[in-house]
């Protein structure tokens, strides 16, 4: 097994090595929801329209070092340039139960394309906090027992890699048996110590990451080009308390708004350079209080939600450092900047 594993990975790595900055897609938000909430958004960096025919998603199960084209599935549909496709996992019925379970309704508006429903046929979609999961480049034999190797598949070069293939890491305990472990926020960031971040969580792709990881790393940092946020939020009502349903239980929300969205530099829209100003937020993600330094250009902050409506705006007079405060819940929102001269700049900011 470890032989095989060798030889993918330098077969792959070869092939791999020659894309550049926003040259091909990549995954720009990784779903791990309760239940069956599963879902990858992918990110099209380039000023062209791709076919995602070419393109298939595979999941390295519980440190699993080689995988097969049973936990393996053909993607399709197409991404617009500097766009986003939003593909979840299938499961609809809302009489499931069980690991039938259907996904909420708030993912499910979300999705582009729905894939494997029957985990026997693919269980591609069925990561847990532990799983590498992988998008490559390829045609997928017929054959589900077909290692999946450059051999095996046609036109095949990985274009990113979330997690590190072969490696299981440990839940809260210390523990890396069975499947609910998950890649944490302290070195080396596989045995649990810390805050378990790719489980129960959306991890969100930064906006100054540029294309894919195409080569195994010796640790996994789940934090090195990814945000997170939980998986599910409180809700709350308009003065900020928490919302009980009739069982007595805080009712829940998917917290997965920013879905169907990416910024990132590749898109020149997003990215205006500001001649007059280099400013930079801090700490992003935040509890709720920001800060932006060398601020003297900025006339005017303004904070949005997902939807787009205005949540908070402030006039800057010359002030070198801002501070923001947002009494807000936690998720994804955007801080558009405008400066003396009448540039903007928007950009995404998280609560958690």
């Amino acid at each position: 097994m470890k032989q095989l594993f060798t030889l993918f990975l330098l077969c792959a790595t070869a092939i791999a090595t020659a894309q550049s900055n926003c040259s091909d897609l990549f995954i720009s938000e990784y779903v791990e929801g309760w239940s069956n909430n599963k879902a990858l958004e992918i990110y099209n960096p380039t000023n062209q329209p791709i076919n995602l025919s070419g393109y298939f998603v595979v999941r390295y199960s519980n440190g699993s070092s080689s995988a097969t084209v049973a936990n393996a599935v053909q993607l399709s549909g197409t991404i617009g340039a500097h766009d986003v496709y939003v593909a979840v996992l299938e499961k609809l019925d809302t009489a499931g139960t069980g690991q039938e379970a259907p996904i909420w309704d708030s993912l499910q508006v979300k999705a582009d394309g729905f894939y494997c429903p029957v985990y026997n046929t693919s269980n591609a979609f069925y990561w847990n906090g532990n799983d590498a999961v992988v998008l490559a480049k390829g045609t997928l034999p017929a054959n589900p027992s077909a290692v999946i190797s450059p051999a095996n598949v046609p036109g095949f070069a990985l274009v990113d890699i979330f997690g590190k293939i072969g490696e299981n890491p440990a839940n809260s305990t210390g523990s890396s048996a069975g499947n609910d472990g998950a890649w944490s926020t302290t070195f080396p960031y596989n045995n649990g110590q810390g805050v378990l971040v790719t489980k129960d969580h959306s991890m969100l792709r930064k906006g100054s990451i540029q294309k894919g990881v195409t080569t195994q790393v010796a640790f996994f940092d789940p934090l090195l080009e990814w945000d997170t946020i939980p998986a599910v939020i409180v809700r709350l009502d308009q003065n900020g308390d928490t919302l009980f349903g009739q069982s007595g239980n805080p009712i829940l929300d998917g917290n997965w708004n920013s879905l169907g969205t990416h910024e990132c530099q590749c898109n020149p829209a997003s990215t205006q350079t500001l001649e007059d100003i280099n400013y930079s937020i801090y700490p992003n993600p935040s509890s709720g209080t920001f800060y932006i330094n060398n601020a003297t250009a900025v006339k005017r902050l303004q904070v949005l939600d997902i939807f787009g409506k205005t949540i908070l705006t402030k006039e800057v007079h010359k002030q070198k450092t801002i501070s923001v405060d947002i009494d807000e819940p936690r998720g994804v929102y955007f801080m558009k900047i405008t400066t003396k001269d009448g540039h903007t700049d928007t950009r995404k900011i998280i609560i958690r």
